[in-house]
This record gives C-alpha cells, sequence and structure tokens, in this order.
C-alpha cells in the first residue's frame, strides 16, 4: 500500500480515536469532570475501584492508538508536502513527531497512575487520590491539557499546503482554525472553550486531510 494511502487511512483513524474519546467523555465520564479544571480526583479513583479497565482502555485509544497512527499520517504528509515546500515539509515532520511524541508519553503515563491507584484504593484510598492526582497533572502537562503542539503542527501544515497549494481549501481553511485555537489552550481562562473547539475542529481536519491523501483528485 502506498505511504499516501496508508496516511489517509491513519487520518480517519485519528479522527476516530477523537471521536470515541469525546462519546466516552459526555457519558460515562462526564461527572468525575474529566476535559476541565474541576475534575473530581477522590471521585476519580472511586470510578477506578470500579471500573479501571473503561479508564486504561480509553487512554490507549485516545492517546496511544491516536499517536501511533498520527506518526504514520505526519510521514505521509510531509511527503505530500515535500514535492512543492520542502523546508516547510521538514518543519511540519518535525513538528508532528514531537506531537506524536508527547501524545504517546502522556498515555503511558495515564495509564501507569490508573495501574497504582487501583492496586492503593483499596487499602491506602487517600494516597491512591495524591498519586492520581499528582501523575495527572504530568499527564496534563505533556499534552492531555493543552493542545499547543497539535495546534502548531496542524497550524503548520495548513499553512505550508497554502503556500505550496498542495492542500485543498477546505483542508487549510478547518486547519488554520482548529490549529490557532489549539494555541489559545495556553491561555488559562480559554482553555475549556478552546480545547474543545480544537479537539471538534480536529475530528473535521483529520477526516478531510485523510479523504484529502487516499483520494487526492476529488477532494477540495
Amino acid at each position: 500500500m502506498r505511504l499516501q494511502k496508508l496516511g489517509g487511512m491513519a487520518g480517519l483513524a485519528c479522527a476516530a480515536t477523537y471521536l470515541f474519546g469525546f462519546v466516552v467523555l459526555v457519558t460515562l465520564l462526564a461527572p468525575l469532570g474529566f476535559g476541565t479544571a474541576g475534575v473530581d480526583p477522590r471521585g476519580v479513583v472511586a470510578f477506578i475501584e470500579t471500573d479501571a479497565a473503561l479508564l486504561i482502555l480509553w487512554n490507549s485509544v485516545i492517546y496511544i492508538v491516536n499517536a501511533l497512527a498520527l506518526t504514520v499520517l505526519v510521514l505521509a504528509i510531509h511527503a505530500r508536502l515535500r514535492a512543492r515546500t520542502p523546508d516547510w515539509a521538514d518543519v511540519t515532520r518535525a513538528l508532528g513527531l514531537i506531537w506524536a511524541t508527547l501524545v504517546i508519553a502522556a498515555g503511558m503515563i495515564a495509564n501507569v497512575a490508573v495501574e497504582r491507584a487501583a492496586s492503593l484504593a483499596p487499602t491506602q484510598f487517600d494516597r491512591a487520590v495524591m498519586l492520581w492526582e499528582t501523575m495527572h497533572a504530568v499527564e496534563l502537562g505533556l499534552g492531555g491539557g493543552n493542545e499547543i503542539a497539535g495546534g502548531v503542527w496542524i497550524g503548520c501544515v495548513s499553512l505550508a499546503g497554502w503556500i505550496g497549494r498542495s492542500l485543498g481549501r477546505i483542508v487549510i481553511g478547518m486547519g488554520l482554525l482548529t490549529g490557532t485555537s489549539g494555541m489559545l489552550t495556553l491561555v488559562p481562562v480559554l482553555g475549556d472553550v478552546t480545547g474543545a473547539v480544537f479537539g471538534l475542529g480536529a475530528i473535521g481536519w483529520f477526516v478531510a486531510i485523510g479523504l484529502t491523501l487516499i483520494r487526492p483528485r476529488n477532494v477540495a
């Protein structure tokens, strides 16, 4: 299979991981405050005691599976951009691989936090809460709590596509909007809103770039 088509499938896979993450977040995890500054650590650890497997599955999909698919997508996009904007292509590859590394690291830390909290909670509940809170802060710092790395990469890919006319207007427009919202998660008071805009925008952008790579002549 050619890298372009494989990258297109990877883009659709990235969209699917985001969609899965949102569905679980707004249904099963909503009462715990996940995705907001008001997350309830004690409630999370109590949830882990009864259903640690769900959190591990969620973390694995939104972080680890996403990062693996993202890596393939980054390389496929680099190959597409290289013909017309080689310098920009190299920049996007570096930024994309940095983002993928941060995402997979956040996922591994998130899963270890769940596993350690699950083992401590039955006998040392308060210690389990403290441990989960600490490791969750590291997870958020790596990327779970902000979308700066992703916003910069998507924005640069879209800008490179515009400069070299190697991507369609839909991909470029959605990418610039999504990338900007991701970078704005740096502002604390805007974090929750811009994070949601980034996540929803990223789903659409991943679908658009995925279809562009799979069917380059038929996607605007």
